[in-house]
This record gives structure tokens, C-alpha cells and sequence, in this order.
């Protein structure tokens, strides 16, 4: 009888089972034959089938993927003796039997020692494709053989530091890829037998000329964000779990050369007089870098992935981020040029959400968006484009936000939108909320939407005017309209909580009436959360002004 030894990698567990009948579903689903429940498993996640006397494995579409020494399983995958199965945290080792006649025994009739699961910890964290095969000795560990290619790489063509910003990455690519087939070739007698060469090509062509252990990430669509701590340890975030892989850089100086040669076609730095920087990927993914001193886990990278095609409010309004009735009010509430702030925590979808928002502008409307990386793909035809510049090596030239805020009040804006407030350039764009510019957007980061009001009174104050509490209350009542408040809530699903206008001041207190919230119901035995969005059935003063105009509004939205 053929079987599968499971070794649970994270709990350091082993046990084996036997695969009975014509076909063995392996998954999460609690009616899978062998049932795998962890969080980077998928509910159908792969199976095996046996035929012509022998045993295929197919995967199921899962999220994460199915693994064999060859890489990804993408199709029917021929099961040998000892071929090892890599499923999320999980390794299971194929027995094929011996003619149906049960597992060896020892001299003493009890069953035979079970080799370990992994010989070090080097092969249990490498990537499929460059694990050996069971059975075989290997001296080398994977990280070691790429090193050992890069420098010969160095030797041969010095595309490390290759300047790509003035060639297109396709012929790069063309060019690094010969010269490491090559290099490989010349090495081929000292490889050891397991190694693919095609793969140890294509990981150190991606180093070399790419962005090395993320360009899977990157083009897996499932994967929200990248999170690398040091060289050595790579996290991701799937629907807003975290979970760490099994890839790594080479080497520490090899991920500072990622990180330089993502900063290199936009002009920015990270090196010890300025260790910390944000930047952005050529699909506006956003990207943020802190190294040595500052970092003592060694170089940190972040990458917040941005979506492929920009989501639109009917996406929003199918992942239940926020309902129809509140997408309809605030294409009104843009439509009609309401100042609005949308407030929320870090990753909450505050960015995406002032996307959404912006797309309801006019397209006859002349729109300026000024961010600190640009993120914002608005539809319109009629956009300017503004990006803050860091300080050059000689501590010169930076250009923050509020004097870019500053300078589109001269270039003639019916909207402006500034991709995050921070500072002391809420003051000027207040400013130009209450002069004449309706229709503004902007975010910041808050936890609610009267601490978000509080936030901005605060950076008001940090840009240098001295202004009484009272007097910056009263602009921020004249110049914000509505307050949309997002957040993500514990199983990971991003929504938008309330939807608030602001109604005026009381004395030295500005008063505030919600429209719209999210009430949570309960929780599901997975951790998902159930709620509902709402109508607080309150009506916001300029709707009953259009009203009044004669325009036609849909009061059931509130109803």
C-alpha cells in the first residue's frame, strides 16, 4: 500500500497515512482525506490520483501552490519513489510501496527508524526548485551555489550596478540571461545532480537584472503586501493574513542592491546620511526602506502592492467594503463638491477608497493630485501629476508637499487632491477648502472620525502659524464637509465604518452627525466577521440644500 509521510515543519510533527482509493484529496475542507488545517493551505488544495499502476499529483488551483523538487506543480505531476510534496508548512514524503507488501521492518520486527525530516534548517527555509532530492548527499547549500554564480557573474558582466534605467528591462534580461547560462555551463561539472540548472538561471537572472526573490510576489495577484526584515526573512500578506515563505536573497549586500536599484529610476537614495526612504514601483506599488543604523534587524523593505487594473466603488461595493446606498451618496457628495477627508489606520484602504472617490470627478474638471509617491490612477484626462522631492547627498533641493500644495493654487485647479496629509501642509489646505475650492480631497491616519479632527487641528499647529484652538476649529468646520472612516477589521477585510458629516460648532467643539455605519453582528467559527452598513436614516444639510434647487436626489439612500 502506498503512503504519505506528513511532517508538519512548524510543529515539528510527524505521521503517516495510507493513500486509499482512486483518488486522495489533500486540503483544509474537513472531508479532504487528509486534512491540513493552516492558514497557507487551501481548502481543495491538491490531489492524488492513481493510475496505470502508479500515482499522479495535481493541484486544485491553490492560493499558495503545490511544490515537488521540479517547482511549482502547474499540471500531472508523475510521483517517483521518496518524492517529497511541499504544501504550505507542510512536507509529505511519497511511499510507493513495494508491490502492495507492507513497509520494511528492522531485524527486531518493529517498524524502521523514520529519516529525519529536514537534514538543516538551510533546505527546510529554500525555495522548491533548489532543494535536492531525497536520498541524495548535499554538501552545498543553495545560497552558497548562488553566491558562487554572482561572483562570477561580476567577473563576466558587471550588471549589478548596470545602470537600467537607460535600456529597456526585456533586452537586460536577454543579456543577463545568456551570460548566466554560460556561467552555469562552465560550472556544471562541480553542480550537484538535484540542481535544475533552469532554475538557478532564472533566480539569479531575477537577482541580477530584477528584483530577485519579489518578482514572484509581485506577479502572484493573491499577495497584498511584501514584507523583507533582513535578507533571510520574507514575509507576505494574503487576504489579510500574514504568513512567511520560503525565499530568500543571497545575502544581506545583495538585498541593499535590490533596494538601490528600485530607487534608481526616480532619483531617490537610502545609504547611512539618509537610511529611510519611500518610493514607488513602475506599476505605482508603493515602497518603503529603512536600513543600518536605524534598523538593527538589518535592511527592512515594504512593499504595498498597488492593484492591476484600479478598483472601481462597484468593486468596493462586491467585497463589501461599503454598500450601494453609500456609494451612491458619495458620487453625490463628490459630484455636488463636498470637501472630504477620509480618515483610517495603516493598510486600512484609505488610499484605494480616495481612488475610488476621485474617479467620481468630472472629466471636464481640472484635477491636481500631490502625493509623497504617486499612487493615484485617476480615469480623467484632465490630471497634473505632483510628487514631493527628497533633500539631495548635499541636504538641498527638497520640495515637501505644502509648497507643492501652495504652488497648484496658481496652476488654476478646480479639484485638488493631496494623497495624505502629515503635516503642516493641512493648514494651507484648509486654506484652499475655504477659498474657493471646494470639492477637495485628502487623507490621514486617525482611529476614528472625531480623532480625525483632532489629528488635523494638530498638524495645523505643526506648521508653524500660532493660531488659537478656536480659530482652527472654525476652519476645520467650514472646510470639511464629510469624514469617511475606514478600517481593517480583525479577520482581515478592509470596510468603511461611518461615513460622518460635519455639521457645525457648539461653543468650541465641532459637531458631528454619522450618515452611514457599519454595525458587526457576530463572528463566524472561521474568525470572519458578519456585519451589516446602515442609514442612521440622518440627512445631511446640503442634500436638503439641492432639495431646495429643485435637483432630484434619492432620499431611499437614507431611508
Amino acid at each position: 500500500m502506498a503512503t504519505l509521510k506528513v511532517i508538519d515543519r512548524k510543529l515539528n510533527r510527524t505521521k503517516e497515512v495510507e493513500l486509499k482509493g482512486p483518488m486522495f484529496t489533500i486540503g483544509k475542507r474537513p472531508d479532504c482525506d487528509l486534512v491540513l488545517d493552516r492558514f497557507n493551505v487551501s481548502r481543495n488544495h491538491c490531489r492524488i490520483i492513481s493510475a496505470n499502476g502508479g500515482y499522479v499529483l495535481q493541484d486544485c488551483g491553490s492560493t499558495n501552490g503545490t511544490f515537488t523538487g521540479a517547482g511549482r506543480v502547474a499540471g500531472d505531476v508523475a510521483l517517483s519513489e521518496g518524492a517529497e510534496i511541499l504544501i504550505g508548512d507542510f512536507v509529505l514524503v511519497f511511499d510507493g510501496g513495494s508491490n502492495g507488501e507492507p513497509a520494511a521492518k528492522a531485524e527486531d520486527g518493529k517498524p524502521a527508524a523514520e529519516p529525519a525530516a529536514h537534514p538543516n534548517t538551510a533546505r527546510a527555509n529554500t525555495p522548491p526548485s533548489l532543494q535536492p532530492k531525497p536520498g541524495v548527499e548535499n554538501h552545498v547549500t543553495p545560497v552558497e551555489l548562488k553566491r558562487r554564480i554572482h561572483e562570477n557573474l561580476l567577473t563576466d558582466l558587471d550588471l549589478r550596478h548596470v545602470d537600467i534605467s537607460d535600456q529597456s528591462h526585456e533586452d537586460l534580461r536577454k543579456r543577463a540571461q545568456e551570460v548566466v547560462a554560460k556561467i552555469v555551463e562552465r560550472l556544471s561539472p562541480e553542480l550537484p545532480q538535484w540542481l535544475r540548472p533552469e532554475h538557478l538561471v532564472r533566480e539569479v537572472v531575477d537577482e541580477a537584472v530584477g528584483l530577485g526573490a519579489l518578482e514572484e510576489f509581485l506577479a502572484d495577484r493573491s499577495v497584498d503586501e511584501i514584507m523583507v526584515n533582513n535578507w533571510d526573512r520574507i514575509y507576505v500578506e494574503r487576504g489579510g493574513k500574514i504568513q512567511k515563505t520560503n525565499k530568500r536573497f543571497t545575502d544581506e549586500k545583495q538585498l541593499l542592491t535590490i533596494i538601490r536599484r528600485i530607487l534608481a529610476p526616480i532619483g531617490r537614495r537610502v545609504d547611512e546620511s539618509s537610511p529611510m526612504v519611500d518610493a514607488r514601483l513602475a506599476d505605482g506599488s508603493r515602497v518603503n526602506a529603512i536600513i543600518p543604523p536605524l534598523s538593527l534587524t538589518g535592511p527592512t523593505l515594504t512593499v504595498r502592492k498597488f492593484a492591476y487594473e484600479p478598483f472601481t466603488a462597484d468593486d468596493m461595493i462586491d467585497f463589501g467594503t461599503l454598500s450601494a446606498a453609500m456609494g451612491e451618496f458619495l458620487r453625490l457628495a463628490v459630484e455636488y463638491r463636498r470637501n472630504i477627508l477620509i480618515s483610517g489606520g495603516t493598510g486600512s484602504g484609505k488610499t484605494t477608497l480616495l481612488n475610488v472617490v476621485s474617479s467620481f470627478i468630472n472629466a471636464d474638471e481640472r484635477i491636481i493630485t500631490i502625493e509623497d509617491s504617486a499612487e493615484l490612477k485617476l480615469p480623467q484626462e484632465h490630471v497634473i501629476s505632483l510628487e514631493s522631492k527628497p533633500p539631495n547627498i548635499e541636504g538641498r533641493g527638497e520640495i515637501p508637499i505644502r509648497k507643492l500644495v501652495i504652488n497648484s493654487l496658481r496652476m488654476r485647479p478646480n479639484r485638488i487632491i493631496v494623497g495624505e496629509c502629515r503635516g503642516g501642509e493641512a493648514l494651507d489646505m484648509l486654506q484652499a477648502m475655504n477659498t474657493g475650492h471646494d470639492g477637495s480631497l485628502t487623507t490621514l491616519h486617525a482611529n476614528s472620525a472625531r480623532d480625525a479632527l483632532s489629528r488635523l487641528e494638530t498638524m495645523v499647529m505643526m506648521s508653524g502659524m500660532e493660531l488659537p484652538t478656536r480659530a482652527i476649529r472654525d476652519q476645520v468646520a467650514a472646510a470639511i464637509h464629510l469624514i469617511v472612516h475606514t478600517a481593517r477589521l480583525p479577520d482581515g477585510k478592509r470596510k468603511v465604518i461611518t461615513v460622518t458629516e460635519v455639521t457645525g460648532m457648539e461653543g468650541d467643539v465641532i459637531t458631528l452627525q454619522d450618515v452611514f455605519v457599519y454595525k458587526q453582528t457576530g463572528i463566524q467559527p472561521d474568525g470572519s466577521i458578519v456585519g451589516r452598513h446602515e442609514s442612521t436614516g440622518a440627512v445631511p444639510k446640503f442634500v436638503h440644500a439641492l432639495k431646495q434647487r429643485g435637483i432630484q436626489v434619492n432620499m431611499q439612500m437614507f431611508a
